[in-house]
């Protein structure tokens, strides 16, 4: 326990301003793909899944593309007035995306949510560096790491039990965030260093000519490029599981377990009798994540960094696709086990390797730029959560070319879920069970095999990397 009273205030301070903000953020993310895509009548916008991959992938990219610009104009205009305007922004962007129903309004409010997550990013993990010596540094990331993953993992389940009014999802999200508001009066600025007072324009030139600098070490911007493969890979858990879970899964078992035992559990985190809700399954990655870190982190710890990813990537790929293959809720779960295992070997090893291969001179800055990937994997794992999942396993275009197969006539204005039920009245089969001969005939499932190749391809090339390129000492 002493080493905790080693922390200052501020430290606490940002670690709990944190926790809100990861609550608020996947209080909302974890619903938005099914927000984005779900039926009308049950409060969803109804977009193709193409959209849906343009809107999250770009949209989300950009939020992690800009924090290398706003870090910036955090050190030069003051952590906790940027801070203030983060959560400005994030408040009042929460309450005005649900006004939206069109794509693009619904695409630039997102652009304006993000926004105010990417002023935000830089700073608490700025705070949490500069609030921890060498000797409280490792626990003090660890407590930090601790907070995002109970915030991921309390977010959801606290807005789903709003889920039957889209707004008040939102809304939750806007509460949260602002409660950081009344935190930022505690917020003592930290020391930020000697400040160079030139304008906002030089030092954004100043950071893109570090960026062309940093091209030319081609270890590193290989090295970038291989793990965008990997968050590619990992954010189909936000972008295609909760819809194809949603869509394809029976989840029965899982419901009548929690009536049986846990009745609570079934009464509020569920849509209908005898189905869960799509983001409480696939938030058993979060809880599996607070209940064996430490665990996984004990194993990996002596590991070398290169070693331990290319372990964590094909144990996560594997998981990412078997998510995707079966109808089975029990197997689903099983399969998010096994993704978030190799989750948690895996991607804490990606920081500590770039800070070994950076110059010693040059640490931050190469720190700085290890959102590439990150913003890279984005924007492809939109295109294979959009168009690829659209013309593969989305069940409302299966839908739409079943019935034209059969020449069918269905009724002009229906939600997805009213055709999807004239659909089985036409062929007088229940919902559940034209479910199950859309899934053997059309076979959705093969999607599994596209996240798999990509999952395998960034493991195989970062195995070659390691024997090939990186041939230093590590």
């Amino acid at each position: 326990m002493g080493v905790f009273r080693k922390f200052p205030r501020t430290f606490w301070v940002a670690n709990t301003i944190e926790l809100f903000e990861r609550w608020a953020w996947y209080g909302f993310f974890m619903l938005f793909a099914n927000y984005l895509t779900g039926s009308s009548d049950m409060g969803g916008l109804e977009f193709t899944q193409s959209q849906k991959g343009i809107l999250m992938g770009v949209g989300t990219g950009i939020l992690y593309f800009l924090p290398v610009l706003t870090g910036a104009i955090a050190d030069r205009y003051g952590y906790k007035k940027v801070l203030a305007l983060a959560f400005v922004i994030y408040t009042s962007a929460f309450i005005l995306l649900p006004m939206f129903s069109t794509f693009t309004g619904v695409f630039l409010m997102y652009l304006y949510l993000a926004l105010g997550a990417a002023l935000f990013k830089p700073i608490i993990s700025a705070t949490i560096a500069k609030t921890t010596t060498d000797e409280t540094a490792s626990i003090g990331f660890g407590i930090y790491y601790m907070m995002v993953n109970i915030g991921a993992f309390f977010g959801p389940m606290v807005t789903l039990l709003f889920k039957g009014s889209s707004n008040l999802v939102f809304y939750v999200s806007a509460g949260i965030i602002a409660l950081n508001f009344v935190l930022l009066l505690f917020y003592k600025e930290p020391h930020r260093g000697v400040v160079q007072q030139t304008s906002l324009t030089r030092t954004f030139g100043g950071i893109f000519r570090n960026m062309f600098s940093i091209v030319k070490d081609l270890k590193f911007v290989v090295f970038l490029l291989i793990v965008a493969g990997f968050w590619t890979m990992y954010n189909q858990l936000f972008f295609t599981l909760p819809v194809f879970i949603s869509q394809w899964i029976d989840t029965s078992v899982l419901y009548h377990f929690f009536e049986k035992y846990i009745p609570f559990i079934s009464t509020n985190y569920s849509p209908a009798p005898g189905v869960m809700d799509a983001e409480f399954v696939t938030n058993f990655d979060a809880l599996y994540i607070i209940i064996f870190q430490i665990i996984v982190s004990s194993i990996v710890m002596r590991m070398k960094p290169l070693k331990s990813m290319i372990s964590g990537f094909l144990v996560c790929s594997i998981g990412m696709a078997l998510t995707l293959f079966s109808q089975n809720v029990l197997f689903t779960l099983v399969a998010i086990l096994i993704f978030s295992l190799g989750e948690m070997a895996g991607s804490p090893k990606i920081t500590e390797y770039i800070g070994r291969i950076a110059p010693h001179d040059k640490k931050a800055l190469y720190m700085g730029y290890s959102f590439i990937p990150v913003f890279i994997g984005n924007v492809f794992a939109g295109i294979i959560s959009g168009v690829v999942y659209q013309n593969m396993a989305d069940k409302v275009m299966i839908t739409r070319q079943f019935v034209a197969e059969k020449g069918l006539q269905l009724p002009n204005g229906l939600s997805n879920n009213a055709y999807f039920d004239h659909v089985a009245q036409q062929v007088n089969l229940t919902p559940h069970e034209l479910t199950n001969l859309l899934w053997n005939e059309y076979s959705p499932s093969d999607i599994w095999m596209v996240i798999l190749a990509i999952g395998l391809g960034t493991t195989l090339l970062l195995y070659i990397y390691d024997r090939v390129i990186n041939k230093t000492k590590r």
